[in-house]
């Protein structure tokens, strides 16, 4: 794995793990009353396909399970469709997909 690599998937875990932080414990309720979270959690995710769009071609095809184009696609919806971002699809990035991608970096970044 390239030097480089290594520093991005360990920014996605980091990341991951942030805005799963954020959520933890909360309700749908909380988070559609919270602006500050819900930015928040959006950022997160963004940094996330920022990352993972810059891991080589190489490493994702190594790493296959990691759902890379729907991980950048979600990326540019958050930076480009700002305006119309659906918070249903940010609530269930969050709650439902982000637990499986740690448990998938922490595979990948530390080896467990």
């Amino acid at each position: 794995m390239r030097k480089d690599d290594a520093v991005y998937l360990g920014q996605m875990l980091d990341m991951a793990k942030k805005a799963h932080a954020l959520i933890n414990g909360k309700q749908r309720a909380d988070f559609d009353g919270d602006d500050a979270l819900k930015f928040a959690v959006a950022h997160l995710i963004q940094i996330i396909g920022e990352a993972a769009r810059r891991v080589s071609t190489e490493s994702q095809q190594l790493h296959s399970q990691i759902p890379w184009k729907a991980i950048i696609s979600m990326r540019h919806k958050v930076v480009h469709d700002y305006m119309d971002l659906n918070e249903d699809v940010v609530w269930d990035t969050a709650t439902k997909d982000l637990p499986k991608l740690i448990d998938q970096l922490k595979k990948i970044v530390l080896g467990t």
